[in-house]
């Protein structure tokens, strides 16, 4: 019961955006490591900056979405 939940929960989050941190920090991670020549050192946003940016691109290019 307590997997279908977490599977549910996991889904939802998905479609809200709600994962989309998880994701930046995932990519960040992956693109940005150090000692890597072919991608340059960047700094990583913070939560609240990756949140404000979020937001700010959504204002400035809206797209279909309910409010």
């Amino acid at each position: 019961m307590r997997r279908a939940a977490r599977s549910v929960a996991w889904y939802v989050k998905g479609v809200m955006g709600e994962d989309a941190w998880d994701k930046y920090v995932a990519h960040h991670e992956a693109a940005h490591r150090d000692g890597d020549p072919a991608s340059p050192t960047e700094r990583m946003m913070t939560e609240r900056e990756f949140w404000r940016d979020q937001t700010d691109r959504q204002d400035t290019n809206p797209q279909g979405r309910c409010c």
